[in-house]
Formats: C-alpha cells, sequence, structure tokens
C-alpha cells in the first residue's frame, strides 16, 4: 500500500518568495518521502497596501482553520534580525500560528528568524544584535546527538546568514532545550524540544549553492552606499567572488531526509495511540 503524503504547510516570510518557495519544493521533494506542500503569507503584513500579485499566487492567506490537517509546519527565516519582535508588523498572526500548533502537537520546524520568534515566544528568549553579519559557510559540530542530524559526520558544513544570536545564557536555563549543533565559532546551529515537537535551526539549509551570492548582491543594491561582509569560506576565487562552492549539500539532504523521516515516526506513534 502506498505511502500517504505528507502535508506540509510553510508560512513563508522571506523577501524573495518565489526563490524561497522553490527551495523548499526542491529539498523536501528530493527525499524519499512523498509529500504536498502548501505555502501562505501572514495577512496582517499587508493590512496597510495591497497583497502583491505574485503572493497571491504564489501562496495562500495564513489561516488557523484546520491546521490540523497537516503533517507538519515550517516558518522561515526573514529579513528582519535587527527589529525588536514586537514592532513586526505580523506578530502577533506569528504567535497565533504557533500556539496553535504547539496546541495540536504539529511537528514545527522554524528556520533562522523564525527560529528566533519561536524561542521568544515560547520561552522568553532574548536574540542579540551581531556586531558584524555572521555570513558564509561554516563548521559546525554535534554537540547532543539528535535523530535529525543521523547520518552526518560529528563535524559538518552549513550556510549561515544572519545578524542576531540568541542569549546563550538564557537558553542554558531552559532545561527542556537541548543545543544539539552549533558551529566552531560558537553560534548555534540547532536546538531541539522533542517532546513539544519543536526544532530550530538557525542555519539556511535550504539554500542552493548560488543563495549566499544572490543574498549579498541583494542587498548591494538596495543600499550601494552601505558596505558589506562576503560570503566566507564560499566562493572558489573569494577576491574576485567567483565560483561559489555548495559545500552544504550533503547537510541538507541528510537534515531534511531526517526531518521527514521525524514526521513518518511521529505519524505511526499518532497511530499506535488512536488504536489504544
Amino acid at each position: 500500500m502506498a505511502q500517504e503524503p505528507f502535508h506540509i504547510g510553510i508560512l513563508n516570510l522571506m523577501h524573495d518568495k518565489e526563490e524561497t518557495q522553490a527551495r523548499f519544493e526542491n529539498v523536501l521533494k528530493a527525499t524519499d518521502y512523498p509529500i504536498t506542500l502548501e505555502f501562505f503569507y501572514p495577512i496582517s503584513h499587508y493590512q496597510d497596501r495591497p497583497v502583491p500579485e505574485l503572493v497571491r499566487t504564489i501562496s495562500k492567506p495564513l489561516t488557523l482553520r484546520n491546521l490540523a490537517r497537516f503533517d507538519g509546519f515550517i516558518i522561515t527565516g526573514a529579513p528582519i534580525e535587527e527589529l525588536d519582535f514586537l514592532v513586526v508588523q505580523y506578530w502577533q498572526e506569528i504567535q497565533a500560528l504557533m500556539d496553535e500548533l504547539d496546541r495540536l502537537a504539529i511537528p514545527q520546524l522554524y528556520v533562522c528568524w523564525g527560529a528566533m520568534a519561536a524561542l521568544y515566544h515560547f520561552y522568553g528568549i532574548e536574540k542579540r544584535s551581531l556586531p558584524v553579519k555572521y555570513f558564509g559557510v561554516f563548521e559546525n559540530q554535534i554537540v547532543v546527538p539528535t535523530p535529525l542530524l543521523a547520518g552526518l559526520s560529528t563535524r559538518f558544513l552549513a550556510p549561515h546568514a544572519r545578524y542576531a544570536e540568541m542569549d546563550w545564557h538564557q537558553l542554558r536555563r531552559v532545561p527542556t532545550l537541548t543545543i544539539n549543533a552549533s558551529s566552531k565559532d560558537g553560534f548555534l546551529f540547532l536546538l531541539t524540544n522533542v517532546k513539544r515537537r519543536q526544532a530550530f535551526v538557525f542555519a539556511h539549509l535550504e539554500y542552493e549553492g548560488e543563495a549566499l551570492l544572490s543574498e549579498y548582491q541583494r542587498e548591494v543594491a538596495a543600499h550601494p552606499e552601505k558596505t558589506y561582509r562576503r560570503p566566507l569560506n564560499y566562493f572558489r576565487d573569494p577576491e574576485l567572488m567567483q565560483e561559489p562552492q555548495f559545500k552544504w549539500q550533503t547537510t541538507q539532504q541528510r537534515f531534511f531526509s531526517n526531518w521527514l523521516r521525524q514526521l513518518d515516526s511521529y505519524r505511526r506513534q499518532t497511530e499506535v495511540e488512536e488504536k489504544l
């Protein structure tokens, strides 16, 4: 009997909506698991202006109705790490979503800013602005093993791109949170709360090989008067910024396959509980 596809919801908060959607579709559909994806946008983000046609075409307005139909839910990053959470236009809407996902025990994957937002909302952990952007491909190390990192060596590569980091002292005071992996520079890679089915990943593992270059070019184009850090450990020719290297492909493949395998485990667990 064919396996029922996993139904995964994704709240897309990234600036490059179409590219982000394609990235998640590519990495999730490249696994061995059948999936269907449903993309959403926060309604309150457009409360003072029309919803762009592209956004309306590729995604749906967020609703909390029928969330129980999802086997998993992803909240993406957003280029707003330097903003206070409370001034984010759609903050109340995203809080309501996170609460409902938690109440329904739907497995949650929070990415970069999404991870920062969830840690602040659920656990009161604050983010701290970084003096310079942590940007490039860095070596990470497993601190506490987790099935989400199965198949990876103790040290592995991943792309980081952010202007903030969570307060480690506050993190360590929450016993239900596990720091599973961090970069060798001391920046977060993965935290989990297994009981609440929550995973917080701080690297943009959905990025394809050209994505860091595209992010750098976008920032420079938006503010040519500023100087931006180039992505480190990324180009074959750093001086000329040529030949970006997709060094994290193995990490990407293993992580998303492991996350879907975890969804499969949760589904089987639920089926057993329903039969009892």
